[in-house]
């Protein structure tokens, strides 16, 4: 099938957009490499600080400057469930590299908060700028020098992002991305959003909220349900990130340990040292990038990578927006019915055919970039299969011809909808995301009288006493990432549904986000720019009448022009935003960010390397190394 000519020239206009930045990453990616192995660069004594502490054979093996030695950088803690299965991963990755004749070291650990724990706590100011702080992490793990390509252990929401974009800041190396597994399917998702909104009304109590909660996240393993974590586990294997369907294998079982095994082999094997040489930031190009949007459209994805996809192309050079992702939902089906798109869940999609069913409908339709380079060293094509065990080792099957379940999943040419459901609005109140494929048709359009709020407590207060039983739109402002760190606002969308469901005509605006959990109600998310860079959102006074359409794209307070620019920005105080809870030491975060359009990221794009600076001189360095004749310091070419 010929590529979709409308994906052919997004990715036209991305690859000559990012021309500058990408030609400086490329050469900065080599720049960073040496002669052999990684630790060749290293003296003796940086050397002997790296193994002392390491098995004798292994020890020796590193001594000899001739296997490769793999790094794992992990995000394991036990309190999250989706991460507490990375706990027995290190003992089966070491063992399995040994056996291809490598060695390999947990280089360090990240950071890794839940999202589910801090939802309306202080916390969750930190979530947004944990994914740069988790990016800095892998940056120390690896810059140690000792390592020929890198396995990630990660699942949830700013994790992933956080981790490949320190892998990219490495792109050297290879990257081979190993997660967990979601946990098996408990309460039901519909279920789940009943009780809330029972709660919400009064009419549950906080006992039977949290029973019903225990019940659905019940076990070791990532939540079930299609938000930002599942999101980025389908991201990875879009992007040829992943051994082919290993995101949705829970945890704990023989074909997970089996792949896991599989994973870290497949990095040892395509090192500087092979006749294979994958290094990530090669893996990661504009091609890579846009099957990255198409993956996301096509399956209802989190909105929380219209930040995080902007941020991960930006790490490896490439610069994309939301017109991108806005002309690409135009053209792009949705194939799935995952909750809070359906009712289904993660382990439902997996059994009804799962990420390489998916992959294969859109190669199949146009959609997708075959001739991009994955961790196997070929097209996506080889990616339309699923894992199974054979003995203790992994082999994989094509994915199969027909979805076990339509309900779930479907093909190219019956989708459940003709687009991605998710639009890009703008007007006089800036730009901004939103996700409509949960969202009805009748409810896609919303004018009305705006309520302003400056926190989601402000709101609660107003809902509980009685005073929104109304049409209107809730403007909740303050909430970007120089003003908050653009915390998620979960706790407005009981109440919203609930006001919804009466009949009453609802919206939210806000420069907040919702993530991958965003439901029915419409919300006009990630409101750029945010007030404390001068945005329009700040101008809205109660009573302004504001249209929210999603059909034409509109975001638009109808005010007549000279009032509108005779207004003055809202102030707010958020210096109690700034501390406690650790807010006070992200700072630094909330100065330098950038918008929400431009990723919300602490980095900027590469630029060019110096011609005076020389990242490593391995010659000057080694001479005095056992090990290092020049046969075995060859530098293999890309």
């Amino acid at each position: 099938m010929a590529l979709h000519p409308v994906v052919e020239s997004v990715t036209a206009r991305i690859i000559e957009r990012s021309r500058p930045s990408r030609g400086a990453y490329l050469a900065h990616l080599e720049a960073a490499r040496v002669k052999g192995v990684q630790r060749g660069a290293l003296s003796c004594t940086n050397l002997a600080h790296g193994f002392a502490a390491f098995p004798v054979n292994d020890k020796l093996a590193l001594k000899e400057y001739k296997k490769p030695s793999v790094a794992i950088v992990s995000s394991y803690n036990d309190m999250l469930s989706a991460h507490q299965p990375f706990e027995r991963f290190p003992a089966i990755i070491k063992d399995a590299v040994r056996k291809v004749g490598a060695v390999a070291q947990f280089a360090g650990g990240v950071p890794a908060m839940c999202d589910g724990v801090t939802q309306g706590q202080p916390g969750m100011e930190l979530s947004l700028f944990s994914r740069d702080a988790i990016a800095m992490g892998t940056a120390v793990a690896l810059s140690h020098n000792m390592f020929d390509a890198a396995l990630y252990l990660g699942v949830c929401d700013k994790i992933v992002p956080g981790l490949l974009i320190g892998a990219l800041h490495f792109g050297h190396l290879p990257a081979v991305f190993v997660p967990a597994g979601p946990m098996t399917s408990g309460l039901s998702n519909q279920d789940k959003a009943k009780v809330r909104q029972l709660y919400a009304q009064g009419k549950a109590t906080r006992e039977e909220l949290l029973e019903g909660e225990s019940k659905s996240y019940h076990g070791a393993g990532t939540c079930t349900f299609y938000g930002t974590a599942n999101s980025n586990q389908m991201l990875m294997e879009v992007m040829g990130l992943h051994l082919p369907g290993a995101a949705f294998i829970t945890p704990n079982t023989p074909l997970r340990d089996a792949l896991t095994a599989a994973a870290a082999q497949r990095a040892a094997l395509i090192t500087a040292q092979s006749d294979n040489y994958l290094p990530v930031g090669h893996v990661v190009d504009e091609k890579c990038i846009v099957n990255a949007v198409v993956g996301l459209l096509a399956t209802g994805g989190s909105t929380n990578h219209t930040l995080h996809l902007v941020a991960i192309a930006k790490a490896a050079g490439v610069v994309i927006d939301w017109d991108d992702f806005n002309e690409l939902s135009a053209i792009v089906p949705m194939l799935t019915r995952i909750y809070p798109n359906g009712d289904a869940d993660v382990n439902h999609f997996h059994a009804a055919g799962g990420t390489g069913f998916l992959i294969r409908e859109l190669l199949d339709a146009g959609l997708l970039h075959e001739d991009v380079t994955t961790i196997l060293g070929k097209g996506l094509r080889a990616h339309c299969a699923e894992p199974f065990l054979d003995g203790e080792g992994v082999v994989w099957r094509d994915a199969p011809l027909h979805s076990a379940d339509e309900n779930v999943l479907r093909t190219a040419g019956a989708p459940f909808a003709p687009d991605g459901g998710m639009v890009l609005v703008k007007g006089n109140l800036g730009r901004a995301v939103m996700k409509v494929s949960a969202v009805k048709p009748q409810h896609r359009t919303v004018e009305a009288p705006a309520l302003v709020f400056n926190s989601q407590e402000e709101f609660m207060k107003a809902y509980k006493a009685g005073k929104l039983d109304r049409d209107f739109v809730a403007v909740l402002r303050f909430q970007g990432p120089r003003a908050n760190g653009m915390p998620e606002l979960h706790a407005l969308t009981p109440a919203l549904a609930n006001l919804q469901d009466a009949g009453r005509r609802v919206a939210l605006v806000t420069d907040g986000r919702m993530s991958g959990a965003s439901g029915k109600v419409p919300a006009a998310i990630h409101v750029s720019p945010e007030i404390l860079a001068g945005g329009p959102l700040g101008l809205v006074r109660d009573g302004d009448v504001i249209r929210v359409d999603a059909f034409t794209g509109t975001l638009e307070a109808l005010v007549p022009a000279d009032v509108w620019s005779a207004r003055a920005l809202a102030q707010a105080d958020m210096s109690p935003n700034h501390i406690g809870m650790g807010r006070e030491l992200f700072a630094m975060f909330r100065s330098t960010v950038s918008a929400a359009e431009e990723g919300a990221t602490t980095f900027s794009l590469p630029s060019p390397i110096p011609t005076t600076v020389a990242l490593h001189d391995a010659d000057a360095i080694v001479e005095d190394l056992p090990g290092s004749d020049e046969d075995l310091l060859i530098k293999k070419p890309l």
